[in-house]
């Protein structure tokens, strides 16, 4: 039976739950309902040259709620570029949460599944690949050596690439990508709430300077010894070990009965390798007693660092994009997020992903059978 004691404390772990998910600040929230197409905005990048690509609005091939709809590429060999606007915001002593969720039904060989946030003014129909952007996220594929998600961040004009790798989802089902960026510069990478990259902005982005460097000045001891193991000076080489043989007659030949002498010449036992034979000599090694490691460069403070405390500041961003070439069609976008709690984009994932995810995966199964079947007919 629950005490009031312990039905006090649940209520009360549920009521700071709810006041968390209240407080949370949303800045930008698309699910791709009625009236979408008002907020968002298509670019005529690429159309005079009839390369524009157009956008579909489905809940895609396979699903776990027809209701639930994204936007999808619809035509092969194109550019697209799409854009909302949002009230201009700081991220300035705040947590800045960027997710969205992203399906490549068409089983992407090359092609990218990121989005963007872009600061200041845009032109949102000359939105394009030339327009500057803060922050682009999500995942790029391309053959075999492209399978990754991309965090880049932009500093003074200058794209950062994060310098660690971070895998991305291949298969034909839909993903939740999220990207956490907080006020002690370190951030979270997430995939279908799952984290699978963290770490600081000052390590893992060449955004400044390294605080160290090695001291260029250093130079390794003439007196160090860096050989870990040397010849034992008590080793000997055993006697007659040089008049050892490298090869031996061999005991089993024997002169073929039809050799002819004096057709053939003089028939010459051949030689095989001597079993006893074992190289030149050379002593054993022991441990060397005045072996101190491997000399390394000693760091010193980096002269040109400077520290940023406003390295994870993104003061104007204003508008969300997605813009991107796919040689094959058919990737959905749905459910994009902007906001300051991780907890709020954790529960809206799960709302969305989490709630169709094993239905999706049904229906998937479902048309790949229908496919397979008509594919043996």
């Amino acid at each position: 039976m629950a005490t009031p004691l312990k039905d006090s404390f649940l209520f009360g772990l549920i009521i700071l739950a709810i006041l968390s998910v209240v407080s949370a600040k949303v800045y930008f929230e698309e699910r791709f309902e009625d009236g979408w197409e008002n907020r968002w905005v298509k670019s005529d990048w690429k159309r005079d040259e009839n390369m524009a690509g157009e956008w579909n609005y489905t809940p895609g091939k396979w699903n776990g709620d027809s209701n639930d709809k994204g936007i999808q590429t619809s035509e092969d060999y194109r550019f697209y570029a799409i854009s909302a606007e949002f009230p201009e915001l700081s991220n300035k002593d705040k947590t800045l949460v960027f997710q969205f969720s992203v399906k490549h039904e068409q089983k992407l060989d090359c092609g990218g599944g990121y989005m963007k946030l872009l600061s200041d003014e845009v032109d949102q129909k000359k939105f394009g690949g030339e327009t500057p952007y803060s922050i682009m996220f999500g995942p790029d594929i391309c053959g075999h050596s492209t399978k990754k998600v991309h965090a880049i961040l932009t500093r003074s004009g200058t794209n950062h690439l994060i310098k660690k790798d971070v895998p991305c989802e291949t298969d034909q089902l839909t993903h939740v990508y999220t990207f956490i960026l907080r006020p002690d510069a370190t951030y979270s990478i997430l995939i279908d709430n799952a984290e699978k990259q963290s770490g600081s902005l000052y390590s893992d982005w060449d955004i400044l300077p390294p605080k160290k460097i090695k001291d260029p000045e250093a130079k390794k001891p003439e007196d160090w010894d860096d050989k870990e193991y040397i010849p034992d000076p008590e080793d000997k080489k055993p006697e007659g070990y040089d008049d050892i043989p490298k090869e031996i007659p061999d005991s089993d030949a024997k002169k073929p009965e039809d050799w002819d002498d004096e057709e053939d010449g003089e028939w010459t036992v051949p030689t095989i390798p001597n079993p006893e034979y074992k190289g030149p000599w050379t002593p054993k090694k022991i441990k060397n007693p005045n072996y101190k490691g491997k000399w390394k460069t000693p760091m010193i403070d980096n002269p040109d660092f400077k520290d940023d405390p406003d390295i994870y500041i993104f003061p104007k961003l204003k508008y969300v994009g997605i813009e991107l070439w796919q040689v094959k069609s058919g990737t959905l976008f749905d459910n994009v997020l902007i906001c300051d709690d991780p907890e709020y984009a954790k529960k809206l994932a799960e709302e969305t992903w989490g709630k169709n995810k094993d239905a999706e995966r049904t229906s998937f199964d479902e048309a790949e059978k229908k496919r397979e079947e008509e594919v043996c007919l």
